[in-house]
């Protein structure tokens, strides 16, 4: 068997039909389904069984497809990284971030790691998601992927960089622009804008709330219409990135709960007061990456660089202390 065999086995499996595979591997049906033979010789099993609408793969095509999958796209990225090293200073350095990271998370370090790196390419891929992001690494899309942290993910390391912390952010003319800081329990009567749908930061919002409301509840009567566990009452304005969630609020839309972003300038958002939420835990954003040990110098220097920028004190934010 060889590794075409299996890149070609992998994608029957994927599309579920030899000719459309064959076109896009430039070949006949006929060759494809050769590459398919040699491998059921070779394991000694049926791999592929046939549907009225094409082909699926068999319980042990399965197995394989799961192996080989895996495989190939760490092969696939190591083979990038090789190709890297040759070139010495050059190569390319793959990243895949969130909407707004590159802003506020990595603008200083585009510009230093430049300066010290000029033959080496950057590319950025924008996902909606960490669970995009992750997938981006293990497919071989991406080295990097600059994530918020969260649970573990099979074949990912996810290595810490920052804490975000919480603040609400309000108008300068709403009357808790003055205030020097908010205590989690105050929000449950606060319609604040919707973080993005499915994000990890909306996920570790609800349950920080969810988890202060119970123990408060368990110390008082709810109010009424609120129950056990119950989280903030939410706005009905939702959004997809932080960025607009900010802009939202200095527009007086409503206020935000968010993590505040180290890249915030004090002139990006003049008509906007962050008041800081200190009791919730900060939210812990890094790198995610299918082995570190594996990354190429230039990706590693990379790395290195944002989070040394990142070290740095955080610009001055009106509302702030």
């Amino acid at each position: 068997m060889t590794l075409d065999d299996l890149r070609a086995f992998v994608a029957v499996c994927e599309a579920g039909n030899l000719s459309a595979v064959a076109r896009d591997l430039g070949c006949t049906q006929s060759a494809v389904s050769q590459r398919i033979k040699r491998l059921e010789r070779e394991t000694g099993i049926r791999l592929l069984e046939r549907r009225p609408r094409g082909v699926a793969p068999t319980q042990a095509g399965r197995i394989l497809q799961r192996a080989a999958a895996d495989g190939l796209s760490g092969l696939d990225l190591a083979l990038r990284q090789l190709r890297d090293l040759r070139a010495g200073d050059g190569g390319t350095v793959r990243v895949t971030t969130g909407a707004t990271t590159v802003r506020h998370f990595m603008s200083e370090a585009v510009v230093a790691f430049r300066g010290r790196h000029p033959h080496v390419n950057l590319e950025f891929r924008t996902e909606s998601s960490s669970r995009r992001c992750f997938e981006a690494v293990v497919d071989g899309d991406s080295e990097l992927a600059w994530i918020t942290l969260g649970p573990p993910v099979r074949g990912i390391e996810q290595h810490p960089v920052i804490g975000l912390p919480w603040v609400l952010a309000v108008r300068s003319d709403d009357p808790l622009a003055a205030r020097e800081r908010i205590e989690p329990e105050e929000l449950a009567g606060i319609r604040h804008i919707r973080l993005p749908e499915n994000s990890t930061s909306r996920m570790r919002l609800d349950g920080h709330l969810s988890h202060r409301l119970d123990g408060d509840l368990g110390h008082r009567e709810p109010p009424h219409g609120e129950g056990p566990g119950a989280v903030p009452p939410p706005s009905t304005t939702s959004v997809a990135d932080w960025d607009t969630a900010l802009l939202l609020a200095e527009l007086g839309v409503g206020p935000a709960v968010v993590p505040r972003p180290p890249g915030l300038g004090a002139t990006a958002h003049p008509s906007l007061r962050l008041v800081p939420i200190p009791a919730l835990p900060p939210l812990a954003t890094g790198w995610a990456v299918r082995q570190w040990d594996a990354l190429s110098p230039a990706t590693v220097a990379f790395a290195e660089t944002v989070t040394a920028c990142l070290g740095r004190p955080a610009p001055p934010v009106p509302g702030s202390p």
